[in-house]
């Protein structure tokens, strides 16, 4: 049989699942999938397109063979598994925060950056879901007048937190309208019929850790050191679906029936704006879909040269799985399997 052997680790989760789905929707070519977790998951099988397969426990063997692994473990896993992997002549695409801000390691979406992968050591970022449907929206403009400041305001889906937090809100949902108490365990506050501005924990200068990483991931992924951004983040009682409401700054004036016609072209995009008819973009419609969806893009009043626009696309799909899948079809399709040596 020809094809890669690919390995997913961290696969019974609601990510590593999305890996499996996307995989097999977008005719990978794959030889074999092997599907790793922790213990506590060895021994589950999971249906990978017609077969079922066994989930095994991630070892320091569990790469030997293996040409490209998908990683959704959490930082921790990644950190301690992710150099073995590579070591053993893996490719690693890792989802977790674990390598993003190395200086050595690629942080690629593959829309905006993908000759990044070239300079690839064996491990590749794959950046936060929120990070990459915001400069998905932002580089297409980006390209054709440099941006300046960028404020972005998230409103992030509890799938992002796991299938805990997905539990955790579908069950404090009943107990409220049960008139019952609820427990948060998940979250520090009870998150149904709420919001939490808090995303990861709360760093010494008032910003949280998601909001740094939307930050400096901006910049690394956009090569835009001096971009300034500030960002704040907050979950909400959404399932799946990250929106953002972004206000953007460019070096020059711009309309936004220019933006309208440059995102409208721009691959992975789709505009949605007409509020005639109140068509905008809503974390409900993009649930299970691969683009990132843009609308109520207009002009910033308080500045000439800005737009404000809202951004919507689904966290567990070009958030998390499809991106990393993507960056495994460009390191296939460019021959870039094999880490860039030196000269």
């Amino acid at each position: 049989m020809t094809g890669y052997k690919v390995a997913i680790v961290g696969a019974t989760g609601l990510v590593g699942r999305e890996f499996i789905k996307t995989l097999k929707q977008r005719n990978f070519p794959a030889a074999s999938i092997q599907l790793f977790a922790s213990d506590r998951s060895a021994g589950r099988k999971l249906a990978v397109g017609n077969d079922e397969v066994e989930v095994k426990e991630t070892t320091v063997e569990s790469f030997e063979a293996i040409d490209i692994a998908l990683f959704s473990a959490g930082a921790e896993v990644s950190r301690h598994f992710s150099p073995i992997a590579a070591q053993s002549g893996a490719v690693v695409i890792d989802n977790s925060s674990a390598f993003r801000q190395v200086p050595t390691v690629p942080l690629v979406v593959p829309e905006v950056n993908p000759e990044d992968i070239k300079r690839h050591k064996g491990i590749i970022a794959n950046p936060n879901c929120s990070t990459i449907q915001m400069v998905m929206a932002l580089y297409p403009l980006h390209k054709v007048n440099p941006i300046k400041r960028i404020i972005v305001d998230t409103y992030q889906a509890v799938s992002g937190t796991g299938s805990a937090a997905v539990e955790e809100l579908l069950t404090q949902i009943k107990q409220v309208l049960d008139g019952q108490t609820t427990v948060p365990h998940v979250y520090p506050h009870q998150i149904a019929f709420n919001m939490l501005p808090e995303i990861d924990v709360f760093l010494d200068n008032g910003y949280t850790k998601e909001e740094w990483k939307m930050m400096e991931e901006t910049r690394k992924i956009m090569h835009a050191d001096d971009m300034a951004i500030s960002a704040t983040c907050v979950r909400v009682p959404v399932l799946t679906g990250h929106s953002e409401a972004v206000h953007v700054e460019f070096s020059h004036p711009i309309s936004p029936d220019d933006a309208y016609r440059i995102l409208s072209q721009a691959p992975g995009i789709k505009v949605l704006d007409d509020p005639t008819i109140s068509l905008y973009p809503q974390p409900w419609s993009a649930a299970g879909t691969d683009e990132v969806f843009v609308g109520r893009i207009r002009q910033d009043v308080s500045s000439k040269n800005a737009l404000a626009m809202w951004i919507v696309a689904d966290n567990l799909r070009k958030g998390a799985a499809l991106n990393a899948v993507q960056i495994a079809e460009e390191i296939i399709k460019r021959n870039w399997l094999h880490p860039e040596t030196k000269e």
